[in-house]
């Protein structure tokens, strides 16, 4: 039990050649006039769920800076900023017994890909092991104040991607685990990941530990900027890449400017271009099992009838009428990342009907969040409303079609497959461009948090020195150090056959 709360302990484009309507293929569905749902009702009552939790701040409608940043120093009190740094592992703690209870919602013959994917380096094994990271968090202090988290804020799950008004932002871009919870969670998840990142790469600890407390200034100091705007201006507060390119140094300009021109070369035309084949004058996706093949036997054609009737209700009309212009001709499951290997994940092909311009749309499955034993069940019902929601409410701007909806017994949410979106490459990011990146992931991580309207009291309760970033840097260390070793073991397992990993090609 930790010395700030009490928490439960977790037990290319190929166009058809067709001069007329009756000549175009029957397309796999269509988009149907469906009725818009219901106005949703407030998602919760500003608490978490009455189980034996502990009670969490939750910005009401009446609650002014002034109170929130009361509530901020008092957080002080009951959780001093310097005590983020303890982290005593429990002693019946199994990384890879949480590891092995995920695998049991998974698709079988996916299973052995995460693991192998995870295996690749400590982080690549820190990516996929989120729930473990979870359940430590729980046992650390921990603050009574409250936002919506990402759940899984390590710096490869933020980037660029385009919004609505063809601009391209970045920011928090997963949201699987979300669900709110202590801001500091999210905080310590980015700042761990950049020291186990600079260990992977092979940099000092120094210069690790740098990166960590270079994230948390950066929140820390975001979320005091964020304070002084009113409530629109800091609703309305994006990072667009060309603010982000001219505020970089020279030798990391031109560097940044090719990532965001590949990012916007990132469009379901390549996708088209990638991952099609034309047959009789329509595109296919082509299988390339196991990471994409046609169907399985849980999500059938039949299935995607029924997840788009419940999918198109949840974006707004107009979204609608713009989707009814297309017709799926094609769909498929594709592997995608390391912690979501193995969940059910599919792409759509559609086609325009006036010039079969192509759309990708991406399925996900969205199971309970790893924070759910924690912080307590979701105030959504459906857990593709829950990620959807949560995006929605720590992203600026969102997917134009994010949505959400059902296919047999598993739950989904949809957004565009590509759409200008590209992540840092941190494989080859120097040790001078690290702390630069660690910098940006804290304001944009500060940025979507500050959304849930708990500005007042993260600035009262972080204060103007650097405590807070000198804790959970050390935390970070000592977290990345046992990430070593639980790779170490998960690795050792496989070996001795007790884990079943696949061949990468």
């Amino acid at each position: 039990m930790s010395k700030c709360g009490t928490r439960r302990d977790p037990d290319h484009t190929e166009r058809m050649a067709t001069s007329d309507l009756s000549g175009i293929p029957t397309p796999l569905l269509t988009f149907p006039e469906v009725p818009a749902l219901d106005p949703p009702g407030v998602a919760g009552n500003g608490q978490l769920p009455e189980q034996g939790f502990v009670t969490h701040v939750w910005p009401g409608p009446n609650h002014t800076g002034a109170q929130l940043a009361t509530i901020g120093k008092s957080a002080r009190k009951a959780c001093p900023r310097t005590s983020h740094d303890t982290f005593t592992p429990r002693s019946d703690r199994d990384p890879l017994a949480v590891l092995a209870g995920q695998a049991t919602t998974r698709v079988p013959e996916l299973v052995p890909v995460r693991h192998a994917r995870m295996a690749v380096s400590p982080f690549t094994f820190f990516r996929g092991a989120a729930a473990v990271m979870a359940a430590d968090l729980a046992t650390t202090p921990t603050t009574p104040l409250n936002v919506q988290l990402c759940g899984d804020a390590h710096l490869s799950n933020f980037g660029l991607f385009g919004t609505p008004e063809r601009r391209q932002a970045f920011d928090v871009n997963d949201f699987d685990e979300t669900l709110p919870g202590p801001f500091e969670w999210d905080v310590k998840r980015l700042a761990a990941s950049l020291v186990v990142a600079a260990f992977d790469r092979g940099f000092s600890e120094d210069i690790g530990r740098d990166a960590a407390v270079q994230a948390v200034l950066s929140y820390q100091s975001t979320v005091a900027r964020l304070v002084a705007l009113d409530e629109l201006d800091t609703w309305y507060v994006q990072l667009e890449s060309d603010m982000i390119v001219a505020s970089l140094p020279d030798d990391s300009r031109k560097r940044a400017e090719r990532a965001v021109t590949k990012a916007r070369q990132r469009t379901s035309a390549q996708a088209m271009a990638k991952l099609t084949r034309s047959e009789g004058g329509v595109p296919r996706i082509v299988d390339d099992p196991p990471l994409i093949t046609h169907f399985d036997e849980d999500v059938t054609r039949d299935h995607l009838s029924e997840l788009f009737r419940a999918y198109l209700p949840t974006v707004s009309s107009e979204r609608r009428h713009l989707l009814r212009r297309y017709r799926v001709v094609d769909a498929a499951r594709k592997v995608v990342g390391v912690g979501s290997v193995g969940t059910r994940c599919y792409i759509l092909l559609a086609l325009a009907w006036s010039d079969d311009s192509p759309l990708f749309i991406q399925v996900k499955q969205a199971q309970a969040s790893v924070l759910e034993p924690f912080v307590g069940r979701a105030s959504q019902p459906h857990h593709g409303e829950r990620v959807v929601d949560g995006q929605r409410l720590m992203q600026t701007t969102s997917d134009i079609f994010l949505g959400w909806g059902t296919a047999g017994e598993h739950h989904f949410y949809l957004r565009q497959l590509r759409d200008w979106k590209g992540s840092a490459n941190i494989d080859t990011m120097s040790d001078e461009q690290l702390p630069h990146y660690a910098r940006l992931c804290g304001a944009a991580l500060a940025r979507a948090h500050c959304r849930s309207g708990n500005a007042d009291a993260l600035s009262a309760y972080l204060g103007d020195n650097d405590s807070f970033a000198a804790a959970v840097a050390d935390f970070s260390l000592r977290y990345a150090a046992l990430n070593i070793e639980d790779h170490a073991a998960f690795c050792a397992a496989i070996a001795d056959g007790e884990i079943e990993a696949a061949e990468l090609p």
